[in-house]
């Protein structure tokens, strides 16, 4: 239990349960840290980076779990050394620990009030692969796939691998002690352990492994710290051996409480190292890891069975056991059906075989043919079986389809339509594989007496289930329905023999609940075993040893309840600003440290903030909503900092499991932060480029002098807050628009089509929108275009201009009222804006029918065109092409239409894996965002077009994709309406 209290000197005491000697709880107040002189000094003592401001500590309030505290502060340490100086201060100040990794924990054990050591941005290093001995040494905030590419080069592998293994951490794995997909071959984290270098919190730095009973007596005789420490768990072993020996369920997937303290036993050689996995950072501070590695098979293939129910699947799994599988995974109906809801992964679920709920089991070998071989002889036995279907996938992309669907699991069950919200809180138990059938209908009688629903999925093959249940846990009434829940469940749990946890560790949410696991007595050494590390109670206090209430520091709950918000956008799809900024779950995906077919996040990927990944934006906004760290509300200048580097690409939007819409949500807080405020000066000479280059064109000359003369160009940057190394698009001698009404009327007879002339296309590259009139000529359309200027508003919704987005959207529907009324196709060439049609003006004008029905009316052009492609008789070229797909193009129109008019174009073309180019309109011109603009588009996109031949074309749709590629290489860009008008020319 924890409280705080205002003393008459304006400092602040808290409250702490301790344990007094005869084993009761008594109640003690000890005075907080000064978090004033506590970070001075942390400043002082560190080379990494100290954060104790409000907008950092609002950062770390949360991990992926439904709880929040706010911490003291955040070290970033750069070095094991720091790490060392930063608890030394931490002990002068009695402040309490806590350590975090990739912040994706689900049971609440990232997040206290606390000072938090982030080891993820610099402590990531691997340190040493010995492929001889498969050993692998890493530092705490290492990425499991780093480790696991690494790995690979010699054909081995880190066993264990959570969902989360893109951008999870292997000292948060070792504080979980998690497990993954592939524990049927390789086991718990804790089972690839060999050693830990370890700190504890009086300042004893040690490595901990096995011990021997020559090197115990050397420890011992050598007497301090470390002595004491060894004297007392080997007292610890024996006092509570037999009693660890009895009441330990022997399954899989124990990891509730510290669920390795038999690997101190005799017979398990005292490795100390084993018996700190799991521990969640109560005991120790972990500064290195030895690991084991494991053989990773070269050739895997899939076999998927069908069932009529989820228990049948379960019922099979000890039959798949017997045929040595590396995985087998359980998918439910409930799982599939919320993910075709939220229209994830649909043609990924098209590849499962009939049935209602299925089991994915892998097979690997030194061959295909040894994989498939296996595979085969389990098909053979379900093909013999009644209500059960078969299917073998051998090839490595749908393998990952598949891989993709069951990873997608939290997330794809969450915010899902037309069903209740659904949380954790009773995530990942695990019973005996062969009693999970029965385990799994006790738990749906159990889900359905009280009312709840919750997908059943997870790591059958170690009879491992997850669930996300639709629990209220907003409501006094809903938060105490929850807790009969809790303690029902638990004895279900019981009954079975099985763990509260088998993966995600219990933290908060489960610690309460470890007394029905395994007795007051283990509880008790689970204690003592904590007193021998921490004997002052500061290693993440409050988890799985004398645990805070499960009900209580809950993130949300009867107590949050920010007042409504006026907004300009209506947030329909979230129920409401409030709904957006809740939406995160914190899995953390936007943390990957690659592009591959992502887009999300450009600026974490340069700069490995966590404030600047869609997670740490989201969090910002629901606390600046909470209040408590964040209290300045729309006027917040750190929500503003971390929006400020939001490249707006809108790749969360598609790339987030629960799509938060980030874009959007910086449009609508910029709305009202800069609300009677001066914006910055590149929001004015950017964001009102439409204004600027209407007035620019009644005399291209003149403008072009104030942009691209020596001098001159420079004092216009200056003035209008653009980077000096950029250079500013030159205007056209003559527009588009001013092209296509000289030209005069062409009539070909077929049917009208509404070009739409961007202010991109149509003052600075009008030879894009000339190709794509004659494409859609050539055609057989007849091409029309708007009988005014009219724009879209792009530039205006990241500045945060959406009173005149909104006046813009009026005026347009206004003129093409009567296109819009007789159903003409309105076609776009800049992704951008074709984007803006799609979502912002939906967003805007979510009830009015005429922005509907414009919305469904405008098309991409590649989209319009790739469906009459085949009917065209475009010369295919042998041309090679790399093609830069347009941030907002991935996440909204979707590359489909792209691919589809590529191909019958038959270029031979390659999508860079590059994600944002960097650009994103302002965002690369401005002088503040400029740096980090370039890095994004130095990570990968203009390396490989710098090292493309010089045959190859370079296809980019977007105008500022073009821009950073021309400015950044040199090398000319095509529109994808240039190659096909050339083509069609010949």
């Amino acid at each position: 239990m924890s409280d705080r209290l205002r003393t008459d000197n304006g400092h602040y005491h808290s409250r702490r349960e301790e344990r007094g000697s005869n084993g009761r709880i008594r109640e003690a107040w000890t005075q907080a840290p000064d978090r004033d002189a506590l970070a001075q000094d942390l400043v002082r003592a560190v080379d990494g980076e100290v954060r104790f401001t409000d907008g950092d500590r609002a950062l770390y309030a949360t991990d992926s779990s439904n709880y929040r505290q706010v911490p003291l502060g955040v070290v970033i340490p750069e070095s094991a050394e720091d790490v060392v100086r930063t608890v030394e201060v931490c002990r002068k100040h009695r402040a309490p620990l806590v350590s975090r990794g990739g912040g994706t924990s689900l049971a609440g054990q990232t997040c206290n009030t606390a000072v938090v050591i982030d080891f993820s941005k610099y402590l990531g290093r691997i340190l040493e692969i010995d492929p001889g001995k498969r050993r692998a040494r890493v530092e705490p905030g290492c990425v499991l796939d780093h480790l696991r590419d690494a790995a690979e080069r010699h054909h081995l592998t880190f066993g264990p691998d959570p969902a989360t293994h893109s951008h999870n951490t292997l000292g948060g794995m070792i504080g979980n002690n998690s497990c993954g997909v592939h524990s049927v071959q390789a086991g718990r984290t804790a089972d690839n352990v060999a050693a830990l270098d370890i700190l504890t919190y009086d300042g004893l730095r040690l490595q901990v492994g096995r011990t021997g009973d020559a090197e115990l007596r050397s420890i011992l005789a050598a007497g301090g710290r470390r002595a004491e420490i060894y004297r007392k768990l080997d007292t610890f072993r024996h006092k509570y051996a037999e009693l660890i020996r009895e009441r330990f369920p022997r399954i899989p997937r124990r990891v509730s409480g510290y669920a390795d303290l038999d690997k101190l036993l005799p017979e398990n050689g005292f490795d100390v190292a084993k018996a700190l996995v799991g521990t969640e950072g109560t005991c120790v501070t972990i500064l290195e890891a030895t690991l084991r590695l494991i053989p990773s098979p070269p050739e895997r293939i899939l076999v998927i069975v069908g069932f009529a129910d989820i228990f049948q699947a379960a019922d099979a799994v000890p039959l798949i056991l017997e045929h040595k599988p590396l995985a087998i995974e359980g998918i439910d109906h409930f799982l599939v059906d919320s993910m075709m809801r939220k229209h994830l992964h649909e043609s990924d679920m098209r590849l499962l075989p009939e049935g209602c709920d299925w089991l994915v089991i892998e097979f690997g070998g030194d061959t295909e043919e040894e994989a498939v071989g296996k595979g085969r002889q389990l098909i053979e036995i379900f093909d013999a079986k009644p209500h059960a279907e078969a299917k073998l996938i051998r090839r490595n992309e749908a393998e990952e389809r598949i891989w993709a669907v069951r990873r997608a699991g939290l997330p794809g069950s969450a915010y899902v339509p037309d069903r209740p919200e659904t949380w954790e809180g009773w995530e990942d138990t695990a019973v005996a594989p062969e009693r999970l059938g029965d385990y799994l209908r006790d738990l749906k009688a159990l889900f359905d007496r009280y009312g709840y629903v919750s997908p059943m999925y997870g790591h059958f093959g170690d009879g491992l289930v997850h669930c996300r249940v639709s629990f209220d846990l907003k409501s006094e009434q809903g938060i105490e329905t929850w807790r009969r829940f809790l303690e029902e469940a638990a004895d279900l749990v019981v009954r079975y023999g099985g763990s509260l946890s088998g993966e995600h560790g219990d933290g908060q949410s489960r610690a309460a609940l470890l007394e029905k696991m395994y007795g007051p007595e283990l509880i008790q050494a689970f204690r003592e075993f904590k007193m021998i590390w921490d004997p002052h109670g500061m290693m993440n206090p409050g988890k799985i040893v004398d645990p805070y209430p499960i009900t209580s520091n809950l993130r949300l709950g009867p107590s949050y309840d920010p007042p409504s918000q006026k907004t300009h956008f209506h947030f329909e799809e979230e129920g409401g600003f409030r709904g957006a900024v809740e939406r995160c779950v914190g899995v953390g995906k936007c943390r990957r440290h690659d592009s591959k077919d992502q887009v999300m996040c450009p600026s974490y990927l340069v700069t490995l903030e966590e404030k600047h990944s869609t997670r740490g934006r989201a969090r910002m906004l629901f606390e600046m909503l909470h209040g408590g760290a964040i209290n300045d509300g729309w006027r917040s200048d750190e929500v503003e900092g971390a929006l400020k580097l939001c490249l707006a690409c809108k790749g969360c939007k598609s790339d987030c499991p629960v799509s938060v819409d980030m874009a959007t949500y910086k449009a609508e807080f910029r709305a009202h932060y800069y609300k009677r405020r001066l914006r910055p000066r590149s929001a004015y000479s950017m964001g009102l480029i439409y204004w600027w280059a209407r007035f620019g064109a009644k005399a291209p000359l003149l403008a072009n002098f104030t942009t691209q003369v020596p001098l001159v160009r420079n004092v216009t940057k200056a003035v209008g807050g653009i980077a000096q190394q950029r250079t500013l698009p030159r205007l056209a001698h003559q527009t588009f628009t001013e092209w296509f009404r000289q030209r005069g009327r062409q009539a070909t007879g077929g049917r009208r089509v509404l070009l739409w002339p961007d202010t991109f296309s149509n003052f600075f590259r009008p030879e894009t929108a000339i190709a794509a009139t004659q494409a859609l000529e050539a055609a057989g359309y007849e091409v029309t275009i708007p009988r005014r200027p009219l724009c879209c508003g792009r530039p205006l919704y990241d500045q945060g201009m959406l009173t005149s987005a909104k006046r813009l959207w009026r005026q347009t529907m206004r003129v093409l009222g009567p296109d819009i009324a007789s159903g003409t196709p309105v076609i776009g060439l800049e992704p951008a804006c074709v984007t803006a049609f799609k979502d912002e003006l939906l967003g805007l004008f979510p009830e009015d029918r005429q922005a509907q029905q414009l919305s469904s009316q405008t098309t991409f052009f590649s989209d319009f065109l790739s469906k009459k492609a085949d009917g065209l008789n475009i010369p295919r070229t042998g041309h090679r092409a790399l093609v830069q797909i347009h941030c907002n193009h991935h996440a909204v129109i979707h590359k489909e239409g792209e691919r589809r008019l590529l191909d019958a174009l038959g270029l031979d073309y390659e999508i860079m894996p590059s994600g944002c180019c960097g650009m994103a309109g302002a965002f690369g011109f401005s002088a503040e965002t400029h740096d980090v603009g370039l890095a994004v588009g130095e990570r990968v996109l203009l390396p490989m077009v710098r090292a493309a031949d010089e045959d190859v074309l370079i296809l980019a749709n977007g105008f500022s994709c073009r821009e950073q590629i021309e400015q950044g290489t040199g090398r000319r860009t095509l529109h994808i309406a240039e190659v096909v008008n050339n083509l069609l020319a010949r």
